[in-house]
């Protein structure tokens, strides 16, 4: 007994928000769940973070083929490719990355792009700050000597503002909603998230003026998500692993640039940083991603094989639920979407969001609260993005077994 006590103390001691005198160890490796309430309401609370476990079952069903060895005597040197301009990209997962953006159809992706690695694109995210914001261009105008001015259109995605002044840089510093801008001929870097987290509509840059710098975030720009309407072809885009196959945990996310002094900078960020990026995190990506490429070239494979599709309906069947649920009660309203078609469906869809932005109507004011306490719902309050109380962001991509018990508990409010 004591030997288990002194192991659960130094448990704690890493992990407190698992210990925590409101979570009992019992409920947080409960199989029926897999996290805790109590633990989710901290990890929203702390990260925000969307855990994209519904793809779980989809990977489950493909067996073994995404499965990789690595031997021990692999992956031993900081090198990759000493030819390419980030050093530090695996090869394999350069070329599956080209190769899905060609099927898929959602971002120029071809020879003349350079793709930056990054441990998932948060660090993307500060390493395009960086890069944008010593740019010569930047110096030239003036913005030597005062943080450029950081922002994007509310809702914007919350981890934003964080990010930007994690390290209260002298370069840049988080200014809020771009529509507050003052446009002129200052410098600034504007983030456009399209489509949004949290609301799910297509955005564009709010400021319009040649001093500024812009950042694609097109994380949610797949075919679950939304209409591939065209592929992009911005300066500077980010893409991930987590919302694209649901491979949070490999924490690998990466960047089509087009300019290559833009794209030195951020490689150096990361360099300097992190010295690159896990290697085996790649090699299992560049494997991942093929699997997924694989599927849509076999004639024969059926929907449930494919993961854009199999996403695709678990994301409609998801939000078709969510709608009449919404549509029996006066307390809620949702976003409302327009069908778009999608070349690569070869149909009329309309969007399915990663997250409901929920609004609650009546008198309640603050609708993180109202849920929470009320009625045991854990959600993100509009404050986080930029937005007022009365909007909270729900995700759409937990387990199956999570997000019936959101609608079962959403479909139980009467006011």
């Amino acid at each position: 007994m004591l030997r288990w006590k002194t192991i659960l103390f130094f448990l704690s001691s890493l992990f407190p928000v698992f210990f925590s005198k409101n979570v009992s160890l019992y409920s947080v490796i409960s199989p029926t769940y897999g996290v805790n309430e109590s633990v989710r309401v901290k990890e929203e609370e702390e990260e925000a973070c969307g855990d994209p476990t519904m793809y779980e079952k989809f990977w489950r069903q493909t067996g073994n083929a995404a499965e990789l060895v690595i031997p021990g005597s692999q992956t031993m040197s900081y090198f990759s490719d000493v030819t390419n301009l980030c050093w530090f990209l695996e090869p394999k997962f350069a070329a599956e990355i080209r190769r899905l953006h060609r099927l898929v159809g959602n971002a120029i992706a071809g020879p003349d792009r350079y793709i930056i690695v990054g441990t998932g694109s948060s660090q993307l995210f500060q390493a395009a700050l960086f890069a944008l914001s010593t740019s010569p261009e930047v110096f030239g105008h003036g913005g030597g000597g005062r943080p450029l001015p950081v922002v994007s259109s509310v809702p914007y995605y919350s981890s934003y503002p964080a990010a930007t002044d994690l390290l209260q840089s002298g370069l840049f510093r988080w200014a809020g909603d771009a529509r507050s801008l003052k446009e002129g001929d200052k410098p600034y870097i504007e983030v456009v998230c399209s489509p949004s987290n949290p609301d799910g509509l297509l955005k564009t840059a709010s400021v319009s003026s040649n001093s500024g710098k812009v950042i694609h975030d097109l994380a949610y720009y797949w075919p679950q998500y939304t209409a591939i309407t065209s592929p992009a072809d911005h300066d500077l885009m980010l893409f991930t692993a987590s919302k694209c196959t649901g491979h949070a945990g490999m924490r690998l996310g990466w960047a089509i640039v087009k300019n290559r002094e833009v794209a030195k900078r951020m490689m150096k960020f990361i360099e300097v940083s992190t010295i690159g990026v896990s290697k085996d995190s790649q090699l299992r990506a560049a494997k991942i991603l093929k699997t997924v490429s694989d599927q849509y070239e076999l004639e024969a494979a059926e929907d449930f094989t494919k993961l854009f599709h199999f996403a695709r309906k678990t994301m409609r069947d998801r939000w078709q639920t969510l709608r009449l649920v919404i549509a029996a009660s006066d307390a809620f309203s949702l976003p409302v979407f327009q069908p778009q078609y999608c070349n690569f469906m070869k149909e009329n869809t309309l969007p399915f969001p990663a997250f409901a932005w929920l609004k609650c109507e009546q008198d309640i004011d603050d609708c993180e609260s109202f849920l929470r306490q009320k009625h045991k719902i854990l959600t993100r309050g509009g404050k986080h993005f930029g937005a007022d109380a009365k909007h909270v962001r729900i995700s759409m991509l937990d387990r199956v077994e999570t997000f019936d018990m959101f609608i079962e508990r959403l479909s139980a409010i009467d006011l």
